[in-house]
């Protein structure tokens, strides 16, 4: 099961798929928009959407010849809204920690 927590954390550990679940927490959006709103490459964008949808953390619809791509609301964006609570709640102490920090 630790492996699967690690696999799960390390979805999100990467800056362009965190960026881009920040972006849709908010609202789905085409690739294209994707990266008209992070300055990435559509070749890095749609990597990593691949990524994040083999995981169960985003879904696509077609709409003729687009893909639009939203989080998943059911699972992924209560465990997001939990985490930010966290977070929140635990800020300063995280960012005192000395072994995250190094």
């Amino acid at each position: 099961m630790q492996n699967m927590y690690r696999l799960f954390f390390k979805a999100f550990s990467n800056t362009t798929r965190l960026r881009i679940v920040g972006l849709l927490r908010k609202k789905p959006f085409t690739v294209n928009e994707l990266c008209n709103k992070t300055g990435f490459e559509q070749s890095r964008v749609s990597h990593n959407l691949r990524c994040l949808e083999h995981c169960g953390f985003v879904h696509m619809t077609r709409n003729g010849s687009f893909r639009t791509y939203h989080l998943d609301k059911e699972t992924i964006a209560p465990i997001l809204d939990l985490l930010e609570k966290h977070m929140k709640k635990y800020r300063k102490k995280l960012e005192r920690c000395e072994v995250l920090r190094k």
